[in-house]
């Protein structure tokens, strides 16, 4: 069975330029050219390899790395013309498996992918379970294979938090997505929600802090 690339790359010459030389090596692609919709897809459909460029429409790749590794393990290769070092090691920091900086060719290109499928092979990290995973249509929860059932609320809460592990959002900040309709709420409405959320992911992680609270802020999620 032929293994699948994602190729997440919005210069749609260079794009097809690589595709074609996968599909000559064996592979089969699917390639994407906005950001916004890269997690989402890779949600749906299993891929064996992620080429990722960084910089993208909608979402930058540096964003889509942090939320795909939430819940997927699959081998991501950055593709970027910026080539300062901060950025190559915090894509990699990220969970990226590797960094190409362009101009590259399709021939070096396939020799990492090669080099990154043999590597992972061998690295049992990359087997592991997913940590955390997030379905719209259930408002629900998928953790260590078990799934956890949320009120809109919550979800909406959840999602908002995990999308972006370790940033502080105020109860303000929070209040104005959750409820967009500009309805009256009080802070303490969403410290009520966050406590029934701790609740329920206690039973799957216990001794886990998942939901933090930062005094005097709001909230933050912090991935083990």
């Amino acid at each position: 069975m032929k293994q699948k690339i994602l190729i997440v790359e919005d210069e749609v010459k260079l794009a097809r330029l690589m595709s074609d030389y996968l599909l000559q090596a064996g592979f089969d692609t699917e390639l994407l050219e906005n950001g916004l919709e890269v997690v989402d897809w890779v949600k749906q459909y299993p891929v064996d390899f992620i080429l990722l460029d960084l910089m993208l429409p909608g979402k930058d790749g540096i964003e889509i790395c942090k939320e795909i590794r939430l819940f997927s393990q699959v081998p991501i290769i950055m593709m970027t013309a910026r080539i300062e070092e901060i950025d190559r090691l915090l894509g990699l920091e990220l969970g990226a498996d590797d960094y190409i900086c362009k101009p590259y060719s399709p021939r070096e290109v396939l020799a990492r992918i090669r080099a990154v499928g043999r590597r992972c092979a061998g690295d049992r990290r990359l087997v592991r379970e997913p940590v955390i995973a997030l379905y719209d249509e259930s408002y629900t929860a998928m953790i260590k294979g078990e799934k956890v059932a949320l009120t809109q609320v919550e979800f909406q809460l959840f999602k908002i938090l995990l999308a972006q592990p370790d940033k502080v959002f105020t109860r303000e900040q929070l209040m104005a997505q959750v409820y967009d309709d500009h309805r009256i709420v009080s802070e303490r409405t969403i410290d009520c929600h966050i406590k029934k959320i701790r609740k329920k992911l206690a039973i799957l992680l216990p001794g886990a802090e998942v939901i933090q609270a930062v005094y005097g802020v709001g909230y933050k999620v912090e991935i083990c």
